[in-house]
């Protein structure tokens, strides 16, 4: 009985020291498939994202760009036009360019869209508060509050957008 257990044990013990040994080296060997898979895969995706990437940014930049007091004065604008108007065409004119460009947000960080956001409510105020007899003084003023706050919200997110797409180049 005991010779019968010491033979037992003189093939069980070799053959298990070897199943180990083999499955130490196999699960090695699949974990670092699967890593260069994975590294492969994010490449892959990596050259499919980065042009979306840039065209989120020449958007938010397009998007800075029309809401600008100058812009939108420029495309808003008619010679019939009064200030009340002018003002609510400025206001729908914001929102729906934000609205527009909402779907970027997933393409560019988290902070650079809350300066966008903050840009765009910055400009929705000036031009909330703004006042003026003519368009043409409404305008101005808006141009001055802009100006006496020392920080052009536009400016600001266009320069944060440029600098944010100056990273992925």
């Amino acid at each position: 009985m005991a010779d019968n257990l010491l033979d037992i044990l003189k093939y069980t013990i070799p053959a298990l020291i070897v199943f180990g040994t083999v499955y130490y080296l196999m699960k090695n060997f699949l974990n670092q498939q699967l890593q260069m898979e994975s590294m492969k895969y994010r490449q892959e995706t990596s050259k499919n994202i980065l042009p979306l990437k840039l065209q989120a940014y020449e958007r938010l930049a397009l998007f800075c760009e029309r809401i600008s007091i100058d812009n939108l004065a420029y495309r808003l604008m008619h010679t019939d036009m009064g200030v009340r108007e002018l003002q609510n065409a400025m206001l729908i004119a914001i929102q729906q360019e934000y609205e527009h460009n909402m779907s970027q947000q997933i393409y560019v960080s988290e902070n650079l869209w809350k300066i966008v956001s903050l840009s765009k409510d910055r400009m929705l105020d000036f031009v909330s508060s703004g006042s003026g007899s003519t368009p043409a003084d409404f305008i101005g003023n808006i141009k001055t509050s802009i100006s006496d706050a020392k920080a052009d919200p536009v400016a600001y997110a266009r320069m944060a957008v440029r600098d944010e797409a100056q990273l992925l180049l």
